[in-house]
């Protein structure tokens, strides 16, 4: 990293996430392949866990969330947001990366596609949390990953609410939509951002250790 991105980095009050300590890219060239190569490979996990899956109506219980979560802190804000707009994106030009093996453009017109859009919002709040070092110490990271699992809930439930009642014709109360669309993931969600605030950590854990080692 130069001065100048140093000096514009620590003024924003952020650090570096995970992705780069591991990977640490030699030149310009080799950094945006780089980049481009962290965010297809945040998609793919994502895409992975997506068919880790409870079947409900409307919305289905899957692994995405943990994945979205782990891809966002692990590769900061803009990164994560770009592996989950790019997972969006597959998804809609056919690639099988939905839940269930699925992807079509005609996602669009399910009720659970909102969260997908929120997916995009909650890797980038995990990933700004991350930038302020609060994926470093299980307590704070779980904090900070909980507030990204609100964020898919934010879009999802009233994407999920015109697509019932308008564009289905169905009548679903404002009641029925969140017993629907938020009371069944509410100890998944806690579930899955505890498991990231052990996962992200850990690897923090594993990465000084292995630093200490080269050192000695």
């Amino acid at each position: 990293m130069s001065s100048i991105a140093a000096a514009s980095t620590a003024a924003a009050g952020t650090r570096r996430v995970l992705a780069d300590v591991i990977a640490r890219p030699s030149s310009r060239a080799r950094a945006f392949a780089l980049d481009a190569g962290l965010i297809v490979a945040g998609a793919t996990i994502v895409a992975l866990l997506a068919q880790v899956e409870i079947p409900l109506w409307p919305v289905p219980i899957t692994g995405q969330t943990l994945g979205v979560i782990v891809v966002g802190a692990a590769l900061g804000a803009w990164r994560g947001a770009a592996a989950l707009g790019t997972y969006m994106l597959a998804g809609l030009a056919g690639l099988p990366v939905f839940a269930g093996f699925t992807g079509t453009v005609a996602a669009v017109g399910k009720p659970s596609f909102g969260f997908v859009i929120g997916f995009i919002l909650s890797a980038f709040v995990a990933g700004w949390f991350a930038e302020r070092a609060w994926d470093r110490r299980p307590a704070l990271a779980f904090v900070g990953f909980a507030a990204a699992s609100v964020m898919p809930f934010l879009v999802g439930i009233p994407y999920m609410a015109f697509i019932l009642n308008v564009v289905l014709g169905l009548d679903y109360s404002f009641g029925e939509v969140i017993e629907a669309g938020l009371l069944p993931f509410i100890v998944g969600g806690v579930i899955k951002a505890a498991l990231a605030a052990a996962i992200i950590p850990g690897a923090w854990a594993l990465v000084r250790a292995v630093d200490k080692r080269k050192r000695s």
